[in-house]
């Protein structure tokens, strides 16, 4: 029973709303909340902004930006549009009163539950499809600038006479747009059948007529505009036959027509083309006659007639006509391939020469003398010496060397160019003696100085060091050397990935010789953290709340991050792909990293694709250099773009390198400013450019098969090559290309030049030999000369063996065990000599006292004969037969204490034999000396002399 007395029966809760307080105090935390998730978002805007103002490319960033807020807007608006205005117009058609059925009454409660919020529906519908279409357009920014800013390569394609620019900046463009209109004439009909069904415009198992004259209506055009889409479709495919990537033996990756794209696939288009233009206007044509019947009926035939004319009549073509005679049928559309590949990867210019592959034996003197200009031997493995490098110049853990260092070319004291082993002693942050965070990012920041070494030589003498180790041109801590006076501090480079705070409060260490210096950064690199704002935003974007408040910041700090010179260069140019390697040199005081960039695409008509991340990975790249894009698959490529890093303030300069490539025009119009004129390249820097191996091994990969012209020849692949497996190495990866000073036959001096060998496809003899101009600074750069092997010669793999098998080679290896050393082969260079080829490959020894390689042999062959020495003087004497400490191979005559045959009182014979004698001792001060072209020119007087006096002899028969 209730209490009705009045007095209390316990405590009371009052549930009101909260007190002005709390509801002020939720409010201020929500808006803080919300403040704080915005704030997130912009830090990465905001950083990225700064960054690309600070390295004075802000134009790429803005012009990148805009684009991307243009398409988004554009084609977001549209998708939302059209979705949205189908989903109004259905609704609009609705009929007014729905039929009474069991479908009708339960799509009524869907109906009154939307009703309140239709309008909401609609904007979230729209909002959302909208959206996704702007996100996916915007993704669209580098094909809209190419279109928008295309120029005419001013080649045509040989079938239709096009432009090569319609298929590499338009039809992309023109794809996009179909696809984008298939993609909103497709969400359009769904959403529109949608709302239809749900009011009543169409029905699935009601009695009666399924659609409403409305419905059918609207529905129709909508189906009509997706089948002139499609019509558009096939008049493109016409066009996109040309940029086709088809799997063809004779071509691998074969791109453009072939007999059955063009006698059949082509012409089915055509037709398909007229059958979706009439039957969109059947749909259309709905509108008055009210039915579908008839659009039925020919979006059926254009269904049977893609499968029939698109599908079967190609296979019958191909079965029936070209099987029979393929090579015959294809040859006219196999020529078009080899002229546009060869174009189009820069191989057009290389013409095989025979070349026989085997030197004359009886030419061993004139060969040795040959062999000491033929090129400038680097036994100085590029590849091999990094340990000694970081043994002998890394002077504290802290800093560390490439695993793979690069070949340049510097002046020598004799004021020759010299090929030169560099690299720089970069920051390890690895090797700090004690990590922490003011450590690793304020007190050790930099790496210090250039390391170089020769290139062609060793130290030979204990008393200047180790013998075998690098002769090092420049060394020490600070450096000093040949390279003169530069500043040698490294606060950019392939090692440097963490990011530094530099010129603020806090020193930095820049390098312990007798004591530690300290120094602050003078430059003028990096972002300004004086202000507030700007930590708070980059202690978000990098997750370091310690960029905030830390007392190490202050007046003066900036922070330097993107320090790699690839990740500088694709940056600021992000429409440029990348070489792997990009390598230093110290040119005008400064040391500058330069970076091969190139300029691609895959719309090149009839030039076959190529995965630049395939073709430019070698026995090198799996752990000491990069790759280009892994899945990057192109069949345009030029090394358009020179890129320079300054190593200290991180500066970054492009130069127009390719002055008539239509692509990079094209980039350059749509960010004008960012690439400088090839004539504003510094004679010093020039100095040091070279032909980039990226591009090099894409074209070696291309000529294995495309040095053959001849379209019958081509497709029987007879005269197919391949690339050689590296013979040093176990993996079977691809060998690399060497850097070298080298003569080809009919030079008279080197050239610094980028070589590699083939073989045979499947056999393991020498094919070919290739060489390219590296030289910048040559008239001849980038001339490509191919050797074609006439003669069955061995190849890299089978001299490699050879070697193996030399006797002194066993004892070598036998005696290094004993001492728990190991070998290093180094590179297998390979040089054209006289007819045949030289090959030349050091041999290091690691381990014992030094543990590091240091050139102990040099193995060389020639004519089949391997040759296994301590110096490659000694080898190369070996491999010719040629010694200081024998007689030459002309008899020379008998000494002068020996008895001398009769007088026979000529004049002419005395003289003869004063001659030869004096041949003969000229020819031996020659050979102490190692004076090959003095030793040459006496072997060739002294058997002028011999004949003479051969004919001066009484008796002897005249003529």
């Amino acid at each position: 029973m209730p209490d009705r007395g009045g007095g209390p029966t316990g405590p009371r809760i009052r549930v009101g709303r909260p007190s002005r307080r709390v509801r002020t105090l939720l409010m201020t935390l929500g808006v803080l909340a919300v403040l704080a998730m915005a704030f997130v978002m912009f830090a990465g805007f905001w950083t990225d902004w700064l960054w690309y103002r600070s390295v004075k490319y802000s134009s790429v960033f803005t012009t990148t930006l805009w684009t991307k807020i243009g398409l988004f807007a554009v084609f977001g608006l549209l998708m939302a549009g059209a979705v949205g205005l189908n989903i109004w117009l259905a609704h609009r058609l609705r009929p007014p009163l729905s039929a009474m059925s069991l479908e009708q009454q339960s799509l009524d409660r869907y109906r009154m539950g939307i009703a309140p919020y239709k309008k909401w529906v609609l904007l979230g519908i729209t909002a959302l499809v909208g959206l996704i279409a702007g996100a996916s357009a915007s993704s669209q920014w580098r094909t809209w600038l190419m279109w928008v800013n295309g120029v005419p390569f001013g080649q045509k394609d040989p079938q239709f006479q096009m432009d090569v620019a319609f298929y590499a900046f338009d039809l992309p463009w023109y794809r996009f747009l179909l696809g984008f209109g298939f993609a909103a004439a497709v969400l359009s009909l769904i959403a529109a059948a949608l709302t239809h069904y749900l009011y009543g415009g169409l029905r699935v198992t009601s009695p009666g007529a399924r659609a409403t004259a409305a419905a059918t209506g609207h529905l129709s055009v909508l189906l009509g505009i997706f089948v002139a889409l499609k019509a558009v479709a096939y008049w493109l495919d016409r066009y996109g036959l040309a940029v086709k990537s088809s799997d063809f033996k004779a071509a691998g990756n074969w791109t453009g027509l072939r007999y059955v794209d063009a006698n059949a696939y082509l012409p089915a288009k055509t037709i398909l083309f007229c059958i979706a233009v009439i039957c969109a206007v059947l749909f259309f044509a709905t509108l008055w006659r009210r039915t579908w019947q008839l659009p039925v009926i020919g979006f059926g035939l254009m269904v049977l007639s893609a499968i029939l004319i698109g599908g079967l009549y190609p296979a019958i073509v191909q079965k029936f006509q070209v099987q029979p005679n393929e090579q015959a049928k294809e040859a006219p559309y196999i020529q078009k391939n080899i002229d546009a590949t060869r174009e189009a990867y820069g191989i057009a210019a290389a013409k095989a020469e025979d070349y026989p592959g085997k030197g004359d034996p009886k030419r061993k003197a004139q060969q040795r003398e040959d062999a000491t200009t033929a090129a400038s031997y680097r036994v100085v493995d590029s590849n091999v010496v990094s340990p000694a490098f970081q043994q002998l110049q890394q002077e504290r853990k802290y800093y560390q060397f490439p695993a793979t260092l690069d070949v340049d070319r510097y002046t020598g004291p004799d004021g020759k160019p010299q090929d030169t082993v560099i690299g720089l002693r970069e920051l390890n942050i690895k090797g700090i003696p004690k990590r922490n965070w003011i450590n690793d990012h304020f007190t050790y920041t930099h790496g210090y100085g250039a390391i170089a070494a020769k290139g062609t030589s060793v130290i030979d003498d204990p008393d200047k060091g180790t013998v075998g180790a690098p002769d090092f041109t420049e060394s020490g801590l600070p450096t000093t050397g040949q390279l003169g006076r530069y500043e040698q501090r490294i606060y950019y480079g392939e090692k440097t990935e963490q990011y530094s705070i530099v010129g603020g409060p806090q020193k930095e260490l820049d390098y312990e010789k007798n004591g530690e210096e300290t120094t602050s950064y003078k430059g003028k690199s990096g972002v300004n953290l004086s202000n507030a704002f700007n930590r708070a935003a980059y202690a978000v974007s990098f997750s370091e709340p310690q960029i905030l408040y830390s007392g190490a910041i202050g007046e003066g700090s900036r922070i330097l991050y993107n320090r790699t010179p690839k990740e500088r260069v694709e940056a600021v140019a992000p429409w440029l792909t990348i070489d792997g390697d990009a390598y230093p040199a110290v040119v005008d005081g400064r040391i500058k990293w330069i970076v091969d960039a190139y300029t691609t695409t895959n719309g090149y008509p009839y030039a076959s694709r190529t995965t630049l991340g395939d073709t430019t990975a070698d026995s090198l790249t799996d752990s000491q250099r990069a790759v280009v894009a892994q899945q990057n698959q192109v069949n345009y490529i030029r090394n358009s773009v020179k890129a320079t890093v300054d190593a200290y303030d991180g500066t970054v300069d492009l130069y127009q390198w390719d002055t008539k490539d239509p692509v990079l025009k094209t980039w350059m119009k749509a960010f004008p400013g960012t690439v400088k004129e090839k004539s504003e390249i510094e004679p010093g820097l020039l100095a040091h450019l070279r032909y980039p191996q990226d591009m090099f091994k894409v074209q070696r990969e291309l000529l294995t098969r495309y040095h053959v012209t001849d379209p019958e020849q081509f497709y029987s692949g007879s005269d197919a090559w391949q690339v050689p497996d590296d013979p040093t190495q176990k993996d079977g990866s691809a060998v690399p290309p060497y850097y070298l000073s080298l003569k080809m036959p009919g030079e008279k001096d080197q050239k610094f030049s980028l070589t590699t060998t083939f073989t045979p496809s499947g056999r393991p003899n020498l094919g070919a030999f290739m060489a390219i101009d590296a030289d910048a600074t040559g008239k001849g750069y980038g001339t490509i000369r191919l050797l074609r092997v006439t003669s069955t010669v061995q190849g890299p793999s089978q001299v490699q063996s050879e070697l193996n098998s030399v006797p002194e080679v066993a004892t070598f290896v036998r005696d290094l065990r004993g001492t728990d050393s190991e070998i290093d082969y180094g590179n297998l260079l390979t040089v054209p000599l006289d007819g045949g080829f030289l090959y030349i490959e050091p041999v290091y020894a690691r381990g014992g006292a030094a543990n590091y390689p240091l050139l102990k042999k040099v193995a060389v062959s020639y004519g089949g004969k391997p040759v296994f020495k301590d110096s490659l003087a000694e080898a190369l004497n070996a491999v010719f037969g040629v010694d200081g400490a024998q007689p030459p191979t002309t008899t020379p005559p008998p000494p002068t204490d020996t008895p001398q045959p009769p007088a026979t009182g000529s004049a002419a014979l005395k003289q003869a034999i004063a001659d030869a004698q004096k041949a003969y001792d000229e020819g031996q001060a020659a050979l102490k000396k190692n004076d090959w072209a003095a030793y040459g020119k006496a072997q060739a007087d002294l058997q002028a002399a011999l004949e003479r006096a051969a004919a001066a002899q009484p008796g002897t028969p005249s003529g």
